[in-house]
């Protein structure tokens, strides 16, 4: 896999996780619902601001560190890849699950700015999130990316990022497609736990090469 590929499967893996109905998704839906759309955006711009930071930990941290110590990236591989598995299953299992709004919690946001910085600190303070950047960039990226990978990925973390819970803010601040995305949540999700799962073997099957 050449490094623009990897980087677009980087890229595609990171939108299959922003899809998922977790705490970011619904810290957006909610403050898209119940206090405006303004606030939904807000939300996602910090979601997007704290993509960046796990984007630039995974690549200036993690792959300095495993440029020197080949059997921990073997290992994260492996580890990385069970949890995958593990995260896929519990989507599975909770794709019927309808989404709660809790309105009380909502009206507590009470800014725009105030929105903003939930956002921001619920993406920096959610560990699973640390583990998901690792996990896939360690997945998919070369274990030496070259040097532009650097560069590059960080923005684009950010527009996957936002970009995804952008398009959450304004779907749920309008009612026919609310609508439309919780009728159809089960299968989304279902879909999404498939890729995922898919994924977390491939990362386990492959632990032992060297690159991508």
């Amino acid at each position: 896999m050449t490094a623009t590929s990897a980087v677009f499967a980087v890229l595609v893996a990171l939108w299959l996780g922003a899809m998922i109905p977790g705490p970011s998704f619904v810290l957006v839906a909610r403050n898209a619902i119940g206090l405006s759309r303004r606030d939904g955006l807000a939300t996602a711009f910090g979601m997007g601001l704290g993509g960046i930071f796990f984007g630039g930990v995974a690549l200036a941290g993690l792959y300095t560190l495993l440029q020197t110590v080949e059997w921990l990236y073997i290992g994260l591989k492996v580890a990385g890849g069970a949890y995958l598995i593990y995260v896929a299953a519990k989507i599975w299992r909770g794709a019927g699950n309808p989404i709660t709004v809790d309105a009380t919690l909502a009206a507590s946001c009470g800014s725009v700015r105030k929105s903003f910085w939930i956002g921001l600190s619920t993406q920096l303070s959610n560990p699973k999130t640390a583990i998901w950047y690792g996990s896939i960039f360690a997945a998919l990226l070369p274990q030496h990316p070259p040097l532009w990978c650097y560069f590059v990925l960080p923005p684009l973390v950010f527009a996957i990022e936002f970009g995804w819970y952008t398009i959450v803010a304004l779907c749920f601040s309008s009612k026919g497609p609310r609508e439309v995305y919780l009728r159809a949540k089960k299968w989304i999700d279902r879909v999404a736990a498939a890729a995922i799962a898919a994924l977390g073997l491939r990362l386990i099957l492959n632990a032992s090469k060297a690159g991508i």
